[in-house]
């Protein structure tokens, strides 16, 4: 497997967490990492800073370079590339990984947490990779990695929280449309979800506390799937929908997922999204619906 030693990675959301997770993966090939987030300062509700994060990299053997930045912001998603081109180079990885969620029905789903989602998840993401798209163009292998789901369009995945479930599949369309225009210039643009859920800020505080948080897997399962995306070669890999452990399993030749769980003794909680035609690689097993009440 060859290595992202000297290569940029540009990480939304990597304060924490999964895009925390993506960059500390890369730095231990001696990867820079511009770790983007909006947490500078520290929050007793939130752990990690861009600060924190940076601290972390560089111990994982990796360049940092922590940026403050709102992705809903043109202007600061600007100067944040900027910063990142002039410091390292240029860019050879965007990880489009922030994201709201608010899984609300639609009396309950207020228009400011609409917009919010909708200009983080949708629009940051859009707003991120076009940035980045001159600099990408320049590299030797360039990938767009979307941390976001396939485009089942199942009623289920919609229905209880159609606001975050549009957002969200806005960043799968994405994906869609930009691999097939990139094509031409030899950037892959690809998306990664995970098959479980994810013992992450928003598992604790938002869907099931401590509890889903047992019967979770580590944010490391998607940043090795992540680490062997950037493997792949960019004109010829791209526009795919990949789940973590299929693809460690048929592309890496990973058989065993164990180390990746919080709780080996809990049962394995499935995350949204997944389709129904995802079969788990051999071994694996998910809560069944009764086991999650």
């Amino acid at each position: 497997m060859s290595s992202l030693g000297g290569k940029t990675l540009l990480i939304t959301g990597a304060s924490r967490g999964i895009g925390l997770a993506i960059a500390k993966r890369a730095a231990r090939d001696g990867a820079n990492i511009a770790i983007l987030a909006k947490t500078s300062d520290p929050n007793p509700k939130l752990e990690g800073t861009i600060h924190s994060a940076a601290d972390e990299v560089r111990k994982a053997g990796g360049q940092a370079l922590p940026i403050m930045c709102d992705i809903r912001d043109e202007e600061q998603v600007q100067r944040a590339i900027g910063l990142t081109v002039a410091t390292f180079g240029g860019i050879d990885i965007c990880v489009n990984n922030a994201s709201a969620i608010s899984l609300t029905p639609v009396d309950q789903t207020d228009i400011k947490r609409f917009d919010l989602m909708f200009g983080i998840n949708t629009r940051g993401t859009f707003l991120v990779s076009k940035t980045c798209l001159p600099h990408l163009r320049k590299a030797k292998n360039p990938h767009i990695l979307m941390m976001s789901p396939p485009l089942d369009m199942a009623p289920k995945w919609f229905a209880g929280h159609v606001a975050y479930s549009i957002a969200k599949y806005g960043m799968s369309l994405c994906v869609l449309g930009l691999a097939e225009e990139l094509k031409k210039d030899g950037v892959a643009v690809n998306a990664l979800w995970p098959r479980s859920t994810i013992a992450t800020a928003a598992i604790k505080n938002i869907l099931g506390g401590d509890r889903l948080m047992a019967m979770s897997r580590t944010p490391d399962i998607l940043a090795d799937a992540a680490h062997l995306v950037f493997q792949q070669q960019a004109k010829s890999f791209t526009g795919n929908f990949l789940i973590d452990d299929t693809f460690l399993h048929e592309m890496g030749g990973v058989n065993d997922f164990e180390a990746y769980r919080v709780d080996k003794s809990k049962p394995l909680a499935p995350d949204f999204f997944v389709p129904a035609a995802s079969v788990p690689p051999p071994g694996v097993k998910l809560a069944r619906i009764s086991e999650l009440k």
